[in-house]
């Protein structure tokens, strides 16, 4: 019987933050999948080894957590002042499912660098020593960021001494900013979904729960740890080991997305396993972190813990920090209230690697709250690039 060969594509596997993924020319896939739809959902699985009831990713390039099973088509963006367009796919492990409802934050700080690697960017605007700054449009949720990328000697710099809890090397630091991160299509179309900033959330078999639903960055709710049996100091194993606490976690941000209107039916949740985020949120406390690294209180204005496709992450989804950052610096969220009650420009809250900075600029007009952009600094490296064979 014959058998078709493996396809051979054009591909970056890169790291960008605590994340790593699967990149591609839009011109270099085949050409059923240039286009939305089931066929390149078809290749991105394939790609990724999904789905995969072993949940190990054997026979792809994934690494079978949310933080590795991560797609990323970059093309030339046709947008006034934009350089790229960057469009992102969530894999899903074990079911035949890519999810693109919300942006990766972490390899968003990979965008800038591929682009400039990939011939995305006049090279007369590359210098020999210095800074390029690439315009993103992020074709997920329709917003535009901004990478702030060190060059030397004529190329993208990727070593250095910025170091990011979560990533185990040191490496050259980039700066992103995320430019009105408020979402402006799902939820009502406002930052904050239900008109507040704390609402009680009715969560059966849980209780009622106060919960801060926020889309900046990304679809998230916000409720307090303590109320539901946590500190914020935990680490991955003490939530991931716990059916019963994930399928809690799950039930929550199900009815969250009906209150946010992102999906109508419960059921729907099943079907958006990356938006929305749920985190819980706690005063400083002292914890040693999961590389062993110690976090005093006096080191951090909060704790968070967020969970990404149903299990805890083991640092901090970027497009979460966004909104950590922008709800800090509303006065009133259980976010900002977690950290002093104040509004905060910046915030440096605790996560299961460690500690990460954030800062937001945020003001009210007319009585709504606008935030103009969320900033923070990740890392990028090439860890390999060349051919990806695809039995397609």
């Amino acid at each position: 019987m014959a058998h078709a060969p493996q396809i051979k594509i054009p591909a970056v596997y890169m790291r960008g933050g605590t994340s790593k993924g699967v990149f591609f020319r839009l011109q270099d896939l085949p050409e059923a999948a240039q286009v939305p739809g089931e066929a390149r959902d078809r290749f991105l699985l394939r790609v990724i080894g999904s789905p995969d009831p072993y949940a190990k990713h054997i026979d792809g390039m994934g690494g079978a957590t949310s933080s590795t099973s991560k797609t990323v088509i970059v093309a030339q963006s046709t947008r006034p002042d934009h350089d790229v367009d960057y469009l992102f796919g969530q894999v899903s492990i074990d079911t035949p499912f890519v999810d693109w409802s919300g942006n990766c934050g972490n390899l968003s700080a990979a965008i800038g660098p591929y682009a400039i690697s990939n011939g995305f960017i006049d090279p007369a605007r590359i210098p020999q020593d210095g800074i390029v700054t690439v315009r993103i449009w992020q074709a997920n949720i329709s917003k535009t960021i901004v990478a702030h990328v060190p060059i030397t000697n004529g190329q993208v710099q990727e070593l250095g001494d910025f170091e990011l809890d979560g990533v185990t090397f040191p490496a050259a630091e980039v700066r992103i900013e995320f430019m009105d991160p408020a979402a402006e299509e799902e939820g009502g179309g406002a930052m904050f979904p239900t008109g507040n900033l704390v609402d009680d959330l009715e969560v059966p078999g849980v209780g009622t729960l106060k919960a801060t639903m926020i889309n900046a960055g990304i679809p998230t709710i916000f409720v307090n740890a303590a109320d539901i049996g946590y500190t914020g100091t935990e680490l991955q194993d003490a939530i991931n080991s716990d059916p019963k606490a994930l399928a809690m976690f799950e039930l929550i941000r199900a009815y969250g997305a009906m209150r946010m209107g992102l999906i109508e039916h419960l059921e729907h949740a099943a079907r958006r396993q990356h938006t929305p985020k749920i985190a819980f949120v706690a005063p400083p406390a002292d914890y040693v972190a999961s590389s062993g690294k110690q976090v005093k209180a006096g080191d951090v204005d909060l704790l968070v813990r967020a969970l990404s496709m149903g299990k805890l992450h083991h640092a901090m989804m970027g497009t979460a920090a966004v909104s950590i950052g922008t709800a800090a610096a509303i006065p009133g969220t259980l976010v900002s209230l977690a950290a002093g009650g104040r509004a905060h420009e910046a915030v440096r809250f605790g996560h299961p690697s460690g500690t990460l900075r954030v800062g937001a600029e945020a003001r009210q007009v007319d009585g709504d709250w606008v935030v103009t952009k969320a900033a923070m600094s990740r890392s990028a490296r090439v860890l390999m690039e060349g051919w990806i064979r695809v039995p397609y």
